[in-house]
């Protein structure tokens, strides 16, 4: 098959999928289904994806896509950055897929572990990573402390805006940010509020650690 028609069906594949899973629920689609609301023949589907859970990884990897990494986005107002991070909003059409995706993947990663880790390892460690980056800035910066436990952290900042994915859909997510930034820079920022600025030669988590070591 020439390439440009095998494109357009991965696509129409991938489309009609996502539509599916969304109404439907991941479970309660098959690949027959799938076949059919794209146009194309089972085959078509098996030669792009071994089985259901391949194609639907790919589904949440296409819907959950950043169009940049708002992790390396550095305005020198760190505070403000992960505000952004943690508010980022796609725009409105995969926003409202994410939407009806987010209960039946929860759902089906709960049957399927394998298929679970495998969303976890593709798709949610991209964004513990970009929040881990952004307390490593302000660690680095001396905003946070070098002890900072940082997984705890990570859980305490994704923790609330993924309870809005379940139970709060209607919260803000832009006031529900700010309010999980702002109680934890209360909780755990040396300079309170200070910006960064006020540090003139920011040390490395390193050098502060060799610091702390000899002050003992």
């Amino acid at each position: 098959m020439p390439r440009g028609l095998s494109e357009r069906a991965h696509q129409k594949v991938l489309a009609a999928a996502t539509e599916l899973f969304a109404s439907r629920g991941i479970d309660a689609t098959s690949m027959d289904a799938i076949a059919s609301a794209a146009g194309v023949s089972k085959a078509t589907v098996y030669k792009h994806w071994a089985d259901k859970d391949a194609l639907c990884l790919e589904v949440l990897l296409h819907v959950h896509r950043n169009d940049e990494d708002l992790s390396e986005r550095d305005t020198g107002n760190l505070r403000e950055d992960m505000k952004a991070f943690l508010a980022y909003e796609p725009p409105s059409a995969r926003a409202e897929i994410q939407r009806r995706l987010t209960p039946h993947l929860m759902a089906y990663s709960a049957r399927n572990p394998a298929f679970g880790r495998a969303w976890r390892a593709r798709v949610s460690e991209r964004v513990r990573l970009g929040v881990q980056k952004l307390l490593h800035r302000g660690m680095d910066a001396g905003i946070f402390p070098v002890v900072l436990d940082e997984e705890l952290s990570v859980a305490l900042l994704l923790g609330p805006m993924m309870y809005r994915h379940i139970f709060g859909p209607t919260v803000e997510k832009g006031w529900l940010a700010e309010g999980v930034v702002d109680a934890f820079w209360k909780a755990n920022a040396l300079n309170r509020g200070k910006p960064a600025a006020a540090h003139a030669r920011p040390r490395s988590r390193a050098d502060r650690r060799t610091k702390a070591s000899t002050t003992q």
